[in-house]
């Protein structure tokens, strides 16, 4: 399958698309609408019109005049390098030197926040001198349309999870898996893909099988499974925060789904988590770049115990994983991370105040969220 329209209803945009996409985003009221309750919370209130005109003047020196992706690009790292210089207080990377600068890799990493993850994979590459990635997002998160034009023109395509029937899913499915063949044999293109649908909220990383089953679906029936998977140059990435934004709501989320069995989210719940991420403080962040996979693995299953595996390994603890392992489980062993004593005692009084502010039914949930992937490196929580 080549890409002569059997694509177009999930790629990212072309180039020569983005004029068009740029007028039809700086159209949207509700957009402007959006950026100025949250960059002008009570003048929104107080004079909507002026925030209105002020946003939308923001926007049209941003963006008018962009005709690339590559310039779109461009003025997201500006703003991701102004939210790092308040919100991260460290991105470290390691693990890019495996990587060779001619091939093209499919980064499968674990998924803590819906738009960090790979905006960070992409701060590290365009640092390494690699091409950013290609970012596979659910339909579920593009309920509106200024929403899915931001997503593609930033070089997002769309995994089609609001498919409904069996036949329907199983169609989406091969046009998603011949789509990342192509990008990355036919485009050279680098693609990003979390390792299981939706975050991982109580902080245990696990692959599902099914993810790899969906890569295979391209696979020519010539061809055997081990070589097909070596073909794609699959590449496990950890990605480690120090602090979560989020962990107070994913802590509420789990605990009604434990307490009722149902979490109801609210309306568009999931772009607000996205702003939140981005808002929200996230301390130290380290990106762990695995081994491609390079053996002969049997199945789907095989494929997903190694990215397992590599993610638990060069997962980065910190001191809150470290203190909420010994919370969560009683024991102090200190051979679990290589965190230092003072390291851990200079994060102690943060690290409670935050427990403090969790309900107290709720903090063993809270505690388990970072704890576990400490338990993962010591092989406590496995996947199943």
């Amino acid at each position: 399958m080549t890409d002569n329209g059997s694509f177009d209803d999930i790629r990212p945009y072309h180039d020569d698309e983005v004029s068009a996409v740029l007028a039809r985003i700086l159209q949207s009221h509700e957009l402007r609408r959006t950026l100025a309750r949250w960059r002008f919370p009570r003048l929104s209130r107080l004079a909507p019109w002026a925030t209105d005109w002020l946003v939308s003047r923001h926007l049209q020196r941003q963006l008018s005049g962009l005709k690339t992706v590559a310039e779109v690009q461009q003025v997201v790292a500006a703003y991701m390098q102004r939210m790092m210089a308040t919100t991260v207080t460290a991105l470290t990377v390691s693990g890019l030197e495996q990587l060779a600068a001619d091939k093209s890799y499919l980064f499968i990493s674990n998924h803590r926040d819906i738009a960090l993850d790979p905006a960070f994979v992409n701060i590290a590459l365009y640092a390494h001198g690699q091409q950013t990635v290609r970012i596979a997002i659910g339909d579920n998160l593009l309920t509106k349309d200024y929403v899915t034009d931001l997503m593609r023109v930033n070089k997002s395509f769309i995994v089609k999870r609001s498919a409904s029937s069996p036949r329907e899913k199983l169609k989406a499915s091969k046009q998603l898996s011949a789509f990342i063949q192509h990008s990355l044999q036919q485009e050279h293109s680098h693609v990003w893909l979390a390792q299981r649908e939706g975050r991982a909220k109580d902080g245990n990383d696990c692959t599902n099988a099914a993810i790899i089953s969906m890569l295979s679906l391209n696979r020519p029936k010539t061809q055997n499974f081990a070589d097909y998977i070596r073909e794609l140059n699959i590449v496990p990435v950890a990605i480690s925060y120090e602090w979560d934004p989020c962990d107070v709501a994913k802590t509420r989320e789990l605990y009604s789904l434990q307490q009722t069995g149902e979490y109801r989210k609210q309306v568009h719940e999931d772009i607000a988590s996205i702003a939140s991420g981005i808002a929200g403080f996230k301390g130290r962040v380290h990106l762990a770049f695995g081994a491609p996979l390079a053996a002969d693995y049997a199945n789907a299953e095989a494929v997903a115990a190694e990215i397992d595996r590599q993610i638990w390994q060069n997962y980065h603890l910190f001191p809150s994983n470290v203190l909420a392992y010994r919370q969560y489980t009683g024991n102090a062993d200190e051979s679990v991370a290589n965190v230092t004593v003072t390291d851990i005692a200079a994060q102690s009084e943060k690290f409670t105040q935050r427990l403090q502010s969790i309900a107290e039914e709720q903090r063993a949930i809270f505690l388990a969220m970072y704890a576990n992937p400490v338990l993962n490196k010591v092989g406590k929580t496995p996947c199943g």
